[in-house]
């Protein structure tokens, strides 16, 4: 007996930025494992008999290790399971999924990926700001501010990100930013070029920062909030 995987996108963390199709979803699950920003009101969708089980990772902070994530949703899903395996903005921006998705695949298990609102367009929209604008912003770029050992990593593109005609959203940027605002400067990126750090997005308690590039590098050398947050720079960041 086999059961079935919804990767379902939670959004930001407001609850009324999920689709429908998510909120049926958490509504007729057997077992909802949901990520630490996909908690609090979200949950609240999922049916009262439904199995509620923690697997997020937070940096600096004690996480369930991937291949146990992915251990359980094959257990629960083969004892016929109606599972949704709840991420934080979309599944399928920096969430890890195609790792699950390969321990269901070797099961023999069915999925299905549903979409949610990324915490760059929520971001974008708390400022009231596009992402793209017509012969200034021709293109957006999404890009991981950490590596899995949560260093900057070292194989980034710098010319790509120092692109004045992009919008560029750093996510999980915080700690590394200094590093990168250094080498982007080198790589011709000014010094002025209008930033944004958007934490807590979509939450109560979201604040939204304008800076320059170099005013928000160097705020951040010396003073880092445990909130989660994203990077958005370029000239629609102003």
């Amino acid at each position: 007996m086999s059961g079935f995987v919804s990767f379902v996108g939670s959004g930001p963390g407001d609850p009324e930025l999920l689709t429908l199709k998510a909120v049926d979803r958490l509504k007729h699950a057997d077992a909802v494992l949901f990520d630490d920003l996909s908690s609090g009101p979200i949950l609240e969708h999922a049916g009262k008999d439904a199995d509620l089980v923690g697997v997020g990772k937070r940096a600096g902070r004690p996480s369930p290790k991937q291949d146990h994530v992915s251990r359980l949703l094959v257990e629960y899903a083969q004892s016929g399971a109606r599972v949704v395996r709840l991420k934080s903005g979309d599944s399928g921006i920096f969430g890890r999924l195609e790792e699950e998705i390969t321990e269901l695949r070797a099961a023999g298990i069915d999925f299905e990926i549903i979409p949610g609102v990324t915490s760059a367009c929520a971001a974008a929209a708390a400022a009231q700001i596009p992402l793209t604008r017509r012969l200034v912003s021709r293109r957006v770029q999404f890009v991981t501010g950490h590596d899995i050992a949560g260093a900057l990593p070292g194989d980034l593109n710098l010319q790509a990100l120092a692109d004045p005609g992009a919008t560029t959203v750093l996510f999980m940027p915080k700690r590394t930013f200094p590093a990168l605002a250094e080498k982007l400067f080198q790589t011709g990126l000014p010094r002025t070029c209008p930033a944004l750090l958007a934490e807590n997005v979509s939450h109560a308690d979201q604040t939204l920062q304008r800076a320059t590039m170099s005013e928000l590098a160097t705020q951040l050398a010396h003073n880092i909030s445990s909130a989660p947050g994203l990077i958005m720079f370029g000239d629609l960041a102003d």
